[in-house]
């Protein structure tokens, strides 16, 4: 399902993957938030993705009242607070998310993957 707005000229649809895009950029842009993970159903273990791999760590829906639902994996440096992490992060999408797309952000979860030292 594409996220949609209704404008006075027409509708505006939103593809999963450009908002899954956007906001996996904007997560690791937040302090602590070393980069997305995932695990690797072969051996169980978390890699950290790069750069243009960002969608993987990344899961967007859309629900049936047009609201954005944001699942994150991550992976955060090594000596900060999982909370304060996971509260910045929560604001920074949902604000820079509801900017870019114009609609709603209904619910934001965090899967903390792994913990990296960060040189």
């Amino acid at each position: 399902m594409k996220g949609h707005l209704n404008k006075e000229g027409g509708t505006v649809a939103i593809d999963l993957d450009v908002i899954s895009r956007y906001a996996g950029l904007t997560a690791i842009e937040c302090f602590g938030i070393v980069g997305m993970g995932m695990i690797s159903m072969k051996d169980g273990l978390t890699r950290l993705l790069k750069r243009e791999s960002l969608t993987k760590g990344v899961e967007v829906t859309i629900n049936d009242d047009n609201q954005i639902n944001i699942r994150f994996h991550v992976i955060i440096a090594y000596g900060v607070s999982i909370a304060t992490v996971a509260d910045n992060l929560m604001n920074n999408v949902k604000y820079k998310v509801e900017q870019f797309t114009g609609m709603e952000v209904g619910r934001i979860d965090i899967f903390v993957e792994g913990v990296r030292v960060i040189d």
